[in-house]
C-alpha cells in the first residue's frame, strides 16, 4: 500500500496511436447521444435555489490546456483525480464515475467520505492516471474534473470531444497544486463558488486553531517519510500533500530534501547512508506495518540519529487507523480527520 504517488512513475499512460484514439472518440460521441454540444433534457427548475444556481453558470474555469466553459450547473460528475472525489462530495455531489488509487476503493471505505458516499457506488473508470474512455463516456458525464491528476494532452483532447473537462491546475506541477486551489477550480465548476470559499475557511479555522495551541511547531523542522523495502527510504517534498499538511499546522520543512528529490518527483529517495537528512525535530513515518517499523527502528544508521533516540520519530499507521491516509489525501473533507487524529500523537511527544 503506497501512501502517495510518485508521479514519474505513476504518470505512465499508454500511447494510444492517433487512429485507436479516434476510434475511442468516435465510440464516446455515440455513447454520449451526439458528444457535448448535444442539450440534456432536464426538468424545469423551481423556486429560489433553482434560480441561484442557474445564476451562477456559465462559468469559465482556467487550467493546463487551457479554459473550460461549463453553461449550466453539472449533474453527471466523473472525478479523474486521485482524491478530487472528496471535495466534489464535499459540495454536494456524488460523483458518478471515480479512479482507483493503489487498489483502493474511493468509496465507502474512508472515515470521513463514509456518510458522503451513503450507499451510492462511482463506476470504477481507471487506476491512477490509466483511464478507461469508453467506461467514461457510458456514464454520459457533462463534467470530467481532473486535479490531482496527471492527465495528459492527447487524455484530455479526447475526453473532450465529448464532455466538459476541467483538468489540473495550469500554474502548479502536477500533483503538485495546493489542495485550496484544487477545492475551488471544481467549486467554480460546479457553480459552488460560496460554499467552497466557506469549506475553505473552516479547514484553514482548524489549521490555525493548532497554531495558536501549539507555537511550539512553528520553532521546529518536520520531516515525512515513508519504505516499503529494507534499504530504501523515502522522504516527502514540499509539493506533497503530506508534507503540506504538516507545514500548515506550523511546522517548517526541510529545504534539503527538495533538493535530493529527482525533477518532476514528490518524494526524495534515500539510502540507509542518507538518513542523516530526517534527523529533524519531528519525523513522522507513513507505514503499512509494525513489521514495516521494526525493520526502520532496527536499520543501524537509523540507530544513530538523534531524533530516534530521543523518541522524537512517530510512526504512523497509513491505515486502521487510516491516520496516514488521511494526511495523504490532504482533501477539504479529510483534513478535519486528519487533524483531530494527529494531533495528540503529536503533542505526547516531548
Amino acid at each position: 500500500m503506497s501512501t502517495g504517488t510518485r508521479p514519474a512513475l505513476t504518470r505512465l499512460v499508454r500511447n494510444v496511436p492517433r487512429v485507436a484514439v479516434a476510434a475511442v472518440a468516435a465510440l464516446a460521441l455515440t455513447a454520449c447521444g451526439g458528444g457535448a454540444e448535444k442539450k440534456a433534457e432536464s426538468k424545469p427548475s423551481t423556486g429560489a435555489s433553482a434560480e441561484n444556481k442557474s445564476a451562477a453558470f456559465p462559468v469559465t474555469v482556467d487550467h493546463k490546456y487551457g479554459s473550460t466553459t461549463i453553461d449550466k450547473e453539472p449533474k453527471r460528475v466523473v472525478t479523474l483525480g486521485l482524491s478530487d472525489q472528496d471535495a466534489v462530495l464535499a459540495l454536494g455531489v456524488k460523483p458518478v464515475g471515480a479512479v482507483d488509487w493503489f487498489k483502493e476503493d474511493p468509496y465507502g471505505k474512508w472515515p470521513w467520505a463514509k456518510d458522503k458516499w451513503g450507499g451510492t457506488k462511482p463506476e470504477i473508470v481507471g487506476e491512477r492516471d490509466e483511464y478507461n474512455i469508453e467506461k467514461i463516456a457510458a456514464l454520459k458525464p457533462d463534467l470530467v474534473v481532473a486535479q490531482y491528476s496527471g492527465m495528459k494532452k492527447e487524455q484530455y483532447d479526447t475526453l473532450s470531444k465529448f464532455t466538459k473537462v476541467v483538468a489540473q491546475p495550469k500554474e502548479h506541477p502536477d500533483y503538485g497544486a495546493p489542495w485550496q486551489v484544487m477545492t475551488r477550480q471544481i467549486g467554480k465548476a460546479l457553480g459552488k463558488d460560496a460554499e467552497t470559499e466557506k469549506l475553505i475557511a473552516d479547514v484553514d479555522t482548524r489549521f490555525k486553531a493548532i497554531r495558536d495551541k501549539h507555537p511550539e511547531f512553528a520553532k521546529m523542522t518536520v520531516a515525512v517519510a515513508d519504505s516499503f523495502e529494507a534499504g530504501k527510504y523515502s522522504a516527502f517534498t514540499k509539493t506533497d500533500p503530506k508534507a503540506i499538511f504538516f507545514n500548515e499546522l506550523g511546522f517548517k520543512l526541510k529545504p534539503e530534501i527538495d533538493t535530493m528529490a529527482k525533477p518532476g518527483w514528490n518524494v526524495a529517495e534515500l539510502s540507509a547512508e542518507k538518513l542523516n537528512v530526517l534527523d529533524v525535530d519531528r519525523l513522522v513515518w507513513v507505514t503499512s506495518s509494525t513489521e514495516a517499523n521494526d525493520r526502520i527502528k532496527a536499520e543501524p544508521l537509523y540507530k544513530k540519529l538523534k531524533v530516534h533516540q530521543e523518541k522524537r520519530d512517530l510512526f504512523v499507521p497509513y491505515q486502521d487507523p487510516d491516520i496516514g491516509a488521511a494526511f495523504s489525501f490532504n482533501t477539504v473533507l479529510s483534513i478535519p480527520y486528519a487533524i483531530e487524529q494527529i494531533e495528540p500523537l503529536l503533542a505526547d511527544i516531548k
